[in-house]
């Protein structure tokens, strides 16, 4: 079986069984059925890379949120994918996986159409955001050092899951000082305000659409993944929530009682940035957006002995870090290194005040239900388990109080004792 076709069918049957709940959710007849006919056309263009008129590269949304896959993209299943292009390809030259294209190629920038070195891709499971620079931000020539002339610059991101994404988005609370959507929004960064725009940004970008999408389709791809929910009691959750009910279902199965520590603990510290009903709400006075140093490189202690100490990011991550030059408002440039400075390509906010004010490498907090079936973590997929989280997490509490300002007590300051680490 190709892999699109084994998508496609596993598709159909999720599909199935959001549409049968959905009909028996109890809403009037006429606004079950319209709401089902939606999402079901939906699920025909998200499975769809031959969407009539868009003349795009022949990339279904499924092929990079792969239904298989919880609907995101891991390292493993885009190798295993790869192989299997590669045995076809052996014995029939026209083989293709419109996973591979060339847009998401290493050489791209070098190779254009020819472009086939899927490095990123296979070993991280890592697709290629362009960003427009700022005009206060030019990127450095790693050859001469010197500022060069590139307009825009290509960032590698996980492929976030589409799941229970009804309950997450902006949330009208606890905002950031700068758009855009300073209380949330969609993509790690937040950038994105619906569903639709999230859509016809995918249709444009990854799959090269040639013609824009008609905001029937868009609307559909919103209603489709609206119906998607990491398990029924999520889905139970996100009905309660829509029919006001008060206090709200736990959408958490019977723990045992190690777990129900875990929740303990996490309710006290992890909560106070992934609260809220899709545990991507960051409480006051936590701020909205963070920089949790996962990107590459990450943080060093030059104090002895070190009192904080991350997991260095490994050469197949670190390759995709670049350095930029930052002009201030007075004039006075500085330099600063990230493979993914996060909202600052978005507003050229960064070098102003405080480090946690501004927007260098700052990302949003996506939800976490589903996690352990959804590794590797973080934006770019550098922690392989739950386990080395937690390892990276241990590191950044340690870090915190190191970096903040003199008389300044961080509102995770305190999270250290929560955790048993001090």
């Amino acid at each position: 079986m190709k892999p699109s076709t084994a998508l496609s069918a596993a598709a159909v049957v999720l599909m199935s069984v959001a549409i049968i709940h959905a009909r028996s959710a109890g809403d009037a007849p006429s606004v079950t059925q319209t709401a089902n006919e939606d999402a079901a056309r939906g699920f025909k263009a998200f499975i769809d890379g031959r969407l009539d008129g868009l003349n795009g590269n022949g990339r279904a949304c499924s092929d990079c949120h792969m239904p298989t896959d919880e609907f995101q993209l891991s390292p493993a299943s885009v190798e295993q994918r790869f192989r299997i292009f590669m045995l076809r390809r052996a014995h029939n030259p026209d083989a293709d996986d419109p996973l591979f294209r060339p847009i998401d190629a290493d050489d791209f920038r070098v190779n254009g159409p020819q472009a086939s070195d899927y490095s990123n891709l296979r070993q991280n499971g890592l697709i290629r955001i362009i960003f427009a620079l700022p005009p206060n931000i030019r990127l450095i020539d790693p050859i001469t050092n010197q500022p060069s002339d590139e307009a825009s610059v290509d960032v590698w991101r996980m492929v976030p899951g589409v799941t229970d994404l009804k309950l997450t988005g902006a949330d009208g609370s606890n905002a950031w000082p700068r758009g855009p959507n300073p209380t949330g929004g969609f993509q790690l960064d937040a950038r994105v305000s619906t569903l639709q725009e999230q859509a016809l940004g995918a249709l444009l970008n990854h799959a090269q659409a040639q013609s824009p999408p008609p905001q029937r389709m868009l609307d559909d791809l919103s209603s489709f993944q609206r119906v998607l929910f990491t398990n029924g009691r999520v889905r139970a959750l996100s009905e309660a929530i829509d029919e006001g009910v008060t206090p709200l279902p736990d959408a958490d199965p019977p723990l045992n009682a190690l777990e129900q520590q875990g929740k303990a603990v996490f309710i006290r510290a992890c909560a106070q940035c992934h609260g809220g009903a899709g545990q991507s709400t960051p409480r006051p006075p936590v701020v909205r957006f963070h920089d949790i140093s996962s990107q590459c490189p990450r943080p060093v202690d030059t104090a002895t002995p070190a009192r904080f100490n991350f997991k260095p990011c490994p050469p197949r991550l670190a390759r995709n870090v670049r350095t930029y030059e930052i002009t201030l408002p007075t004039g006075a440039k500085i330099r600063r290194t990230s493979s993914d400075p996060g909202r600052a390509l978005l507003t050229g906010f960064a070098g102003v005040g405080p480090p946690a004010q501004d927007d260098w490498n700052k990302l949003d907090a996506p939800g976490l239900r589903g996690l352990r079936n959804t590794a590797p973590y973080f934006h770019n997929n550098s922690a392989d388990t739950l386990e080395e989280v937690v390892d990276h997490y241990i590191e950044f509490f340690k870090r915190v109080p190191t970096v903040a300002a003199p008389g300044v007590v961080p509102p995770v300051a305190s999270l250290p004792r929560l955790l048993g680490l001090s």
